[in-house]
């Protein structure tokens, strides 16, 4: 799998509201950056998208400007995403213009299907500003 394909997995998988950890490696030192949460290490970035996983529906990310480096085994990204869900807890829609930003690593290679696997290494989203 090329890591435009897994990034692209990655905004499938949310838009399901599919599990998301899976996409992300498993060391302490790992960091996603979301519009309003800092989640350091495997362990605690799974719990938190599978929290938001449960909490929404309804989502679209609509990926406008994808640009990937790649570099051997590593390959940094960023794109400008339309984010909207609806927080089932909160009964409130939301809607962002977001810039994202990352870092994929290769860990393993699907022997079945001979493709590499990139996991998240690393993932900032932000906002410039808020539209509801």
């Amino acid at each position: 799998m090329t890591f435009k394909r897994r990034i692209r997995s990655y905004y499938a998988a949310l838009r399901a509201g599919e599990p998301l950890g899976e996409f992300f490696a498993d060391e302490d030192s790992i960091v996603k950056f979301g519009i309003s949460d800092r989640l350091a290490g495997g362990d605690t970035i799974r719990e938190g998208l599978s929290t938001q996983t449960n909490r929404t529906t309804n989502w679209v990310v609509d990926s406008k400007n994808l640009i990937v480096y790649t570099a051997s085994t590593y390959a940094c990204f960023s794109d400008n995403v339309r984010l909207e869900w609806t927080d089932t807890v909160e009964d409130e829609r939301y809607a962002f213009d977001t810039r994202w930003s990352g870092t994929l690593e290769v860990r393993d290679t699907d022997t079945e299907a001979g493709e590499a696997n990139p996991v998240f290494i690393g993932m900032h989203v932000s906002t410039p500003r808020f539209f509801r």
